[in-house]
């Protein structure tokens, strides 16, 4: 049949060509994947079937709760109680509807409720309304995913490959759910790489989270590379996704591999934390990019005023129109504290979060609390058209309540933006890709922790926290009367004192690390000697103005080059002209 994932995951794949027709290519995934998933599980229990029969039986007569026993019984996370499989199935072609039905049915709770979240139950209906239930049926039926055939870690690559094929199947709206695995394994290697010694010691067990799992991508790449490094280390997996079908993928996809999915949970991480309490050691998110949360503005408001720090979103709210800075401060809440080991996490944001909002804004105080608690280990600027379904910059914020010594204080900028090669072909917006020479180039940047260059433009920069920070300075100057007299207070504090005219009243954003006087004796006062600030109203601020950072002046061309281009230009559109005159 096949012999290597790929190729087992195409066949599996050419059964949607009995669907062509009656379903649109984008929804292909819709059946096979829960099939698929049902056929591994048939196949995983088939050896324990009879036992598990047996042992019900045995229970139910006892009186006792059986679950905990067909558990053992089946030596999976799992189990079925029915006395049908696929095979038996195809005995009954008139009820294949019914008899279905009855042996989905069967599953343990956790397997009943996947395929719920698949919404597996309309596409049956819909397959036997269009006559082709058995048949697709019993081409699954025909498939052999045993695991003496197929072990847990293929058939983990070839239902990674169906669910890559049903993202770029489905390529306009795939980015929500689905990362580019390249980056997902760029920020995994960033994520590790400081701990890679002790993440080799035998037995270790960690925790790993993902609040916007999707289908599970950066669980299991995260899985991959740490069994890779340690096939002894244990990582356990937790998540949270608020879209069903992708909840759906993600648990079969661990489920799959042979992995607990109870950590997995369905549901709006921000309006409805499925793990409170919880403190992990290490964490990875995709959030979606500029989504607005006006839906759950009062859940998120009321925690904010009524939890303040003792909640998730203590620093402040940014505006109704991003969440994104919501799920880094979820994030933060979820980091294990630094006595007890602390978390380092992984973070896609687009460029926004970076410098939207002025001083004493929801989003400044938020990059204030981030910056002046010493979090940000670095921020790695990513090539434009890297996700499905946007062609936005992007960027990789690295985490950490335990920053090694030498990153203490500082916050290392590495400008990723030139790292990539083109696509074959393009899928929705995502046009490049980073090799694996690109990944080993960034993770090494980052472990280097120095400033570095290529071809004369800066890649890697390193800033001290404070640097991105300021005060805003509210700089006034006096009423004046007719007479061109300076207008004094009449009343209270301000008696005697010029008074602000608000036309001309202007703001001025001083670098944290310059003395403010100084700074407007130096600035302000050459061109208004007749202004002040107004201390009242300074506030503080931070901005990460990535691209600036960057940025390398150019000189123009010399004008004689200009000139011999357009003369040049020119000559050639006078033979054009010349030519057709004749």
């Amino acid at each position: 049949m096949a012999d290597t994932p790929n190729n087992l995951s195409s066949f599996i794949w050419s059964v949607a060509d009995l669907l062509r027709g009656d379903y649109k290519q984008s929804e292909y995934g819709k059946v096979v994947l829960p099939f698929t998933v049902l056929r591994r599980l048939d196949c995983v229990l088939e050896a324990t079937k009879e036992a598990v029969l047996a042992e019900k039986t045995k229970r139910e007569a006892a009186g006792l709760n059986p679950e905990p026993f067909l558990l053992k019984v089946s030596q999976q996370h799992f189990y079925n109680t029915s006395p049908l499989d696929l095979k038996k199935l195809m005995g009954d072609q008139d009820h294949i509807g019914e008899n279905l039905r009855s042996y989905m049915q069967a599953f343990s709770p956790a397997v009943r409720d996947i395929f719920e979240s698949f919404d597996f139950h309309t596409q049956i209906d819909r397959l036997d309304k269009a006559g082709l239930l058995y048949l697709v049926t019993e081409k699954f039926a025909t498939i052999d995913l045993h695991p003496d055939t197929i072990s847990n870690a293929e058939m983990g690559a070839v239902f990674e490959e169906l669910i890559r094929k049903f993202a770029e199947i489905s390529n306009e709206t795939a980015g929500e759910h689905f990362t580019p695995r390249e980056v997902i394994r760029l920020m995994v290697n960033l994520l590790f790489i400081e701990d890679d010694e002790a993440l080799t010691k035998p037995g270790i067990v960690r925790s790993l989270y993902d609040p916007t799992a999707g289908t599970g991508g950066m669980l299991s790449v995260a899985d991959e590379h740490l069994t890779e490094i340690n096939p002894d280390a244990r990582l356990v997996m937790f998540g949270q996704e608020l879209n069903g079908e992708s909840y759906a993928i993600c648990k079969a996809d661990m489920l799959i591999k042979g992995q607990d999915i109870t950590n997995i949970i369905h549901g709006n991480t921000l309006s409805e934390d499925g793990l409170p309490a919880k403190h992990f050691d290490y964490m990875l998110s995709n959030p979606p990019f500029g989504v607005e949360w006006k839906k759950i503005k009062t859940a998120i408001t009321k925690e904010h005023k009524e939890q303040g720090f003792n909640g998730r979103f203590g620093p402040g709210l940014p505006r109704v129109s991003d969440g994104s800075l919501l799920f880094l401060m979820h994030l933060v809440s979820k980091m294990r504290p630094a006595k007890d080991g602390g978390s380092r996490f992984g973070i896609v944001l687009n460029g926004s979060p970076l410098f939207t909002g002025g001083a004493g804004s929801g989003e400044s105080e938020i990059r204030r609390y981030m910056l002046e608690n010493d979090l940000v280990e670095a921020i790695i600027g990513l090539p434009t058209d890297m996700f499905y379904n946007t062609g936005i910059s992007t960027y990789v914020w690295i985490v950490s309540n335990r920053k090694p010594a030498h990153r203490k204080g500082k916050v290392q900028l590495i400008d990723a933006s030139s790292f990539w090669e083109k696509m074959r072909k393009s899928l929705g917006s995502k046009r490049k890709q980073l090799s694996p020479e690109h990944i080993d180039d960034i993770t090494r940047l980052f472990g280097d922790f120095e400033e570095a260059s290529r071809d004369g433009k800066p890649v890697s920069r390193i800033f001290n926290n404070e640097d991105f920070g300021y005060h805003t300075i509210t700089v006034e100057r006096p009423q004046r009367d007719d007479k061109g007299e300076i207008v004094l207070g009449q009343r209270g504090k301000a008696k005697g004192q010029p008074q602000p005219d608000s036309s001309l009243r202007d703001t001025e954003n001083v670098p944290l690390s310059e003395d403010v006087e100084a700074y407007f004796q130096r600035e302000v006062l050459p061109h208004a000697a007749d202004a002040w600030i107004d201390h009242s109203k300074t506030k503080v601020g931070y901005e990460i103005p990535f691209n600036r950072h960057f940025y390398v002046f150019t000189p123009p061309r010399q004008l004689e080059a200009i000139d011999a281009d357009l003369k040049d230009c020119t000559d050639k559109i006078l033979n054009l002209i010349q030519g057709l005159s004749q």
